[in-house]
């Protein structure tokens, strides 16, 4: 059975860089919109990933937990 994407093979969380490339925003502009906490993130170290999952429930205009 073939799916769309292998969910097995994608990370749980997304660098800003791959996140600001997935809708069209400035690298720059989607930085300050996380330190704003428009956009989900979360700090491991000091390092901030964009969770998967919530990232883009949030560009589809769902909410996820």
């Amino acid at each position: 059975m073939a799916t769309n994407t292998d969910e097995s093979q994608q990370t749980l969380t997304l660098t800003s860089e791959e996140a600001a490339r997935m809708i069209p925003m400035g690298i720059n502009q989607f930085r300050a919109a996380v330190k704003a906490g428009e956009i989900p993130a979360v700090r491991i170290g000091t390092k901030i990933r964009i969770p998967r999952r919530r990232f883009l429930a949030f560009i589809d205009g769902r909410e996820e937990a």
